[in-house]
């Protein structure tokens, strides 16, 4: 039981980043751009860089959080402390709801003008793996305002539990993170087109909404049940 619930609480939260959508509409658009440019080889290892590149900075950001909150932190956080992050959650599951995706029949997302360009520029004249790997940290890095609490709350979690599991739920966030886009990458291998997946995003984009805001609201009313009241 001691190591159950500290484990629930990382799953709990790479499923969340996981239903997140910058990181898959980025590889579409990388996808769409290579075939267009490139041999299918290619294409291929550009998208495994750019898959690499993500799950990097995931792995990376989780080890930083764990490691500040290590330091210079009481471990597991203070009772006042993670009421905060409860509310932190629950003002991310009502943002989910109401202004993640703009309006109109698209999956366009809640990023400024200038940032969303710049990440459409950059899929679209990516050439070669290292410049794949950079767009995977980029696109990472710009949904740090939905994720950063995410990794708070599993750092906290892992922190809890002994050194070898430690780096197994680490692991284990990281792996849970980049499976859709795996998951997608395979689905374009066996025949699937860019198309098609984007069409299917767009008809279920208000399910991913409400999937994604329960989410946030459900891993604020575990900890605040397992953590909080305790």
């Amino acid at each position: 039981m001691d190591m159950i619930i500290p484990f629930s609480e990382v799953f709990l939260a790479a499923v969340i980043h996981a239903t997140l959508q910058l990181s898959l509409g980025a590889l579409l658009l990388l996808y769409h751009a290579s075939l267009g440019k490139h041999v299918r080889k290619k294409t291929k290892n550009l998208v495994d860089s750019y898959i690499t590149g993500i799950g990097t900075l995931v792995f990376l950001a989780l080890g930083a959080v764990a490691f500040v909150l290590d330091r210079y932190f009481e471990k597991p956080l203070y009772v006042e402390e993670l009421v905060i992050v409860v509310g932190m959650l629950v003002a991310l599951a009502i943002a989910m709801w109401t202004f993640y995706y703009r309006r109109g029949k698209s999956t366009e997302l809640w990023l400024p003008r200038s940032v969303a360009r710049f990440i459409d520029k950059r899929a679209k004249t990516t050439n070669n793996n290292t410049e794949a790997f950079s767009l995977g940290v980029l696109t990472s890095l710009a949904e740090t305002p939905w994720t950063i609490v995410l990794f708070v709350v599993a750092a906290n979690s892992l922190l809890s539990l002994p050194p070898l599991y430690q780096i197994l739920a680490l692991a284990l966030y990281t792996v849970i993170s980049v499976v859709p886009l795996v998951v997608f990458r395979a689905m374009i291998r066996r025949g699937q087109t860019v198309v098609d997946i984007q069409r299917w995003r767009v008809k279920h984009k208000n399910f991913f909404r409400v999937l994604t805001g329960i989410g946030f609201a459900t891993l604020a009313f575990f900890l605040f049940t397992f953590e909080v009241l305790v």
